[in-house]
Formats: structure tokens, C-alpha cells, sequence
């Protein structure tokens, strides 16, 4: 007893030392966005129905079904006709895509998005200490942060880093991973630059699972720029607040639900098929699981789970959805997901109880410039500036998922009112149109038989 009562205050003293030590290393880390830019592509790779025509025109491996899928599917998607394309699509070579069309498509994105962050920003390349590239489906010797460390004479002591295979999520991913290196990286700036290859993965096709790529992905990305560097506080747009991430790859209905694959003719392609959106839901409901708890107001957390175990014991029926049970909105201003497609969008907004103008920005998004990959959700947030919705102290909720499957989410709080029409500039008082019809629904009407002739499918558009 007495050797307990002499060691007490050393156990007191190394309690505190470790709590103080505890509260101020998590007062010391931030991670601040001061600015984010996304890609336009040029005039000359908008995918309007005439262009979209000459592609599916020239897929001579497509019958009659294939067509009418192809158009079904393309009339329900929620894609508009003014998204983009690599250029050597846009110029009939899709299935003779070069490294050099490569390359050439991931410079006008990386460079054009970077060079716009350092304008706005005024922050100069050899102040960078971080770089990550979130590129899946290309991985080029050099790696393409080498190419944007060539390119702007950055510093010899970067930390660079190349995300590959991490799917549509793999911005989130990058992000969460600049917060930890911010935890042994004092006073150091981050640039992040998420996009997709497509110039050599349009799939010549005939499997419909695969033809989806086609049909939902399209050329963009972005590049953001990040600091823990608190003299820059009262410069920065976000503050990132709470990241999760969850995967569920160890389920074979997640793995194989988003996966590149040859088809049965040995043609490479993306294969999505129905399992997606369910893999969607159920990784998102996990996330969510561990991550709301951390934003929401104590009073709602209480309230729900008093809610949850008293179901629980009067053997009620538990809500399937996040939303009914937990007043998200509490602790949520923004939602901020992931433009994937018209299915991933749907389920995200039923699994949280959303409503239309909460779900307005990703639709907006997909039907604008499609899913550009682990740029898309930077183009939501984009919409979402545009219409000057984003207000000082909002709190936002980025939900993205990829393949693997995986669900990375985040929580960003507002540092200032943002009204920057960055890359909406021009159409944004356009949006949201009146309909989201596009052109293909009347081609799809006159399809009835064998003898329309698909080699001048252009003919049919009004």
C-alpha cells in the first residue's frame, strides 16, 4: 500500500504529461485548403450527340441490342451533351491510343490546373514540400509527379507520392494522407492533383457491362493546394476537420463490382456491374458509422443512440437508413458527393435522407463534365461555390467511393464566404436546366428493327 500511495503521483504526472502532451500535438495539427482548381478541356473535345454519334458509329464489334443498350442506358445516365474527351478520341483513334496521347492528356490537366494554383495563390514551386498524383489507370517512368516536379525546378527534398489503381475515391485518399504527413511536416505546403487516363481505355466493345465506361466517364480532374502553415489560416478557403476511410475489399460482390477486366474477346475494358450500387451503400453506411459521430452536436448523438438501443430492446424494427435515424443536417450544411452516375448519386441521397437541392451539385456536375474519376468531387464543390451557397463556418461532407471497393469521406468547415465561379464561369446561371433530357432519346424512339442503318447514325439526331 504504501509503495502504491509513493508511485501514485509518478502514475498522476505521467496521466497528465500524456493528456497535455495528447491535447497539444491535436491543437497543432491542421490542415488548411487555400485554393483548388479544375480542368476544362478545349472546345474541340466536347462531346456533343453528333460527335458521341461518329464514336458509336465507327464500334463495328456492336449489333443491334448493343445499340439499343447503349442508347437506353445513355438517355437514363444523367449526362449531358457537353462533357469532353481525350483528343485522340475526338479524332478517331481510340483504339490506336499512343504513350504519347498519354502523356499529352495528363499535361494539359496537371499543368494547366497547377499553374492556375500558383497564379491564385501566389505561392511559389519550391515552396512545395508535398506532392500526390492520383492517376489509376496510368503509371508512367518518370512518375507524373516527377514530370510536374521537372516542369516547375520544384526542390530537391519533395515528398512525392503516386496513387495508382485507388479508383474514383483516390482523391479523398491523398487528401487524408497529406493530413498525416502535416503531422511530422511542419509549416509545409501540399498540392494535390486528382484526375483519370482515358485517351487509351475507351472500350471498343461489346459487353455491356463494360460499355458503361463509355458512356459515364469523361476527360478532367484538379489539383488543390494545401498547408498546415497557420500564418495562412486567415487565407484559406477550408479547413479540413475529420477524414475516414473504409474498405471492403474483403467482400468478392465489393471486389468484383468495379473492376478492369479483358472481355470475351480479349478487348480491355472497366467492367461495373449491378452489384455497385449495393457495394456503394453498404461501404458508405460503414464509413458514416465512424465518422458522424466525430461532427455531429453531442445532443444528436445521444439522441440517436437512446433511440437505437431502445428499438434494440423493445425488439423494434432498426431503420435500414442513415438519415431516418439521424438528423444528419445538424452537423452537416453541404453534401458533397461523389458524381459517379445517376444510380451512385440516387442511392447516396436515399441512404442520408437527402433532398433535391442537396443532391442538385453532384447531378449538376455528372450531367456538365460526367464522372471525371477522383476529380469529380472538386467540380460538385465547384457548383456549389458558383451559386454562392458555401458561407463562412458551413461544415461540408465529401462522400467518395472507388474501386476495391473503398469509401473515403470527409469533413471540410468553411473559413470564409467562397463565390468564385472558377471552372462553371459562363453556364453557371444556366444550371440546373429545365430537363436533362438529351438528343438520344429520339434516336432511341426510332429504333425498331434490324434495317435502321447504324453506319449514318448521325442522320437520326434532330
Amino acid at each position: 500500500m504504501e509503495l502504491f500511495l509513493a508511485m501514485l503521483p509518478l502514475l498522476l504526472y505521467y496521466i497528465i504529461f500524456n493528456l497535455y502532451k495528447l491535447g497539444y500535438q491535436k491543437k497543432d495539427q491542421c490542415c488548411y485548403m487555400l485554393n483548388y482548381e479544375c480542368h476544362k478541356a478545349a472546345e474541340d473535345q466536347k462531346l456533343d450527340p453528333r460527335s458521341s454519334a461518329r464514336i458509336i458509329s465507327r464500334n463495328k464489334n456492336l449489333g443491334i441490342e448493343e445499340y439499343k443498350f447503349l442508347l437506353k442506358t445513355t438517355v437514363s445516365s444523367g449526362i449531358g451533351e457537353e462533357t469532353y474527351i481525350p483528343k485522340n478520341i475526338a479524332e478517331g483513334r481510340e483504339e490506336s491510343a499512343t504513350l504519347m496521347d498519354e502523356i499529352s492528356e495528363m499535361d494539359d490537366i496537371l499543368f494547366d490546373t497547377v499553374d492556375k494554383l500558383f497564379a491564385k495563390t501566389g505561392v511559389s514551386p519550391s515552396e512545395i514540400n508535398i506532392i500526390v498524383s492520383t492517376v489509376s489507370l496510368f503509371s508512367p517512368a518518370p512518375s507524373l509527379t516527377a514530370r510536374v516536379i521537372n516542369r516547375y525546378k520544384m526542390r530537391e527534398d519533395i515528398k512525392a507520392f503516386n496513387l495508382s489503381g485507388m479508383g474514383c475515391s483516390a482523391s479523398a485518399i491523398a487528401i487524408d494522407l497529406v493530413k498525416q504527413l502535416f503531422k511530422t511536416h511542419k509549416n509545409s505546403f501540399a498540392i494535390v492533383m486528382s484526375t483519370e487516363s482515358m485517351s487509351s481505355h475507351w472500350y471498343p466493345g461489346k459487353d455491356k457491362s463494360m460499355m458503361l465506361s463509355n458512356i459515364l466517364f469523361r476527360t478532367g480532374g484538379c489539383s488543390i493546394l494545401l498547408t498546415n502553415n497557420r500564418d495562412w489560416k486567415n487565407k484559406a478557403l477550408m479547413e479540413l476537420t475529420c477524414s475516414v476511410r473504409t474498405h471492403i475489399g474483403s467482400n468478392d460482390e465489393a471486389y468484383n463490382s468495379c473492376f478492369q477486366a479483358e472481355d470475351d474477346l480479349g478487348i480491355n475494358g472497366f467492367r461495373l456491374n449491378k452489384d455497385l450500387p449495393k457495394a456503394g451503400a453498404k461501404a458508405l453506411t460503414m464509413n458514416l458509422q465512424v465518422l458522424l459521430p466525430k461532427v455531429m452536436p453531442l445532443s444528436e448523438v445521444l439522441r440517436y443512440y437512446i433511440s437505437y438501443y431502445r428499438n434494440k430492446i423493445m425488439k423494434r424494427p432498426t431503420p435500414k437508413d442513415a438519415g431516418p435515424g439521424l438528423d444528419i443536417k445538424s452537423g452537416i450544411d453541404h453534401f458533397c458527393v461523389h458524381p459517379g452516375g445517376r444510380a451512385i448519386i440516387d442511392e447516396a441521397g436515399q441512404s442520408l435522407a437527402l433532398n433535391d437541392y442537396d443532391l442538385e451539385p453532384a447531378r449538376m456536375a455528372l450531367y456538365r463534365f460526367g464522372n471525371t474519376s477522383s476529380g469529380g468531387l472538386w467540380y460538385v464543390l465547384g457548383y456549389m461555390e458558383a451559386k454562392k451557397r458555401l458561407k463562412k463556418g458551413d461544415k461540408i461532407l465529401m462522400i467518395s467511393l472507388g474501386a476495391g471497393f473503398k469509401c473515403n469521406n470527409c469533413v471540410w468547415k468553411v473559413m470564409k464566404d467562397m463565390e468564385d465561379t472558377n471552372v462553371w464561369k459562363n453556364c453557371i446561371d444556366q444550371y440546373p436546366p429545365k430537363t436533362l433530357a438529351n438528343s438520344f432519346s429520339k434516336i432511341l424512339a426510332s429504333i425498331s428493327d434490324e434495317s435502321v442503318n447504324f453506319t449514318t447514325l448521325e442522320d437520326y439526331l434532330p
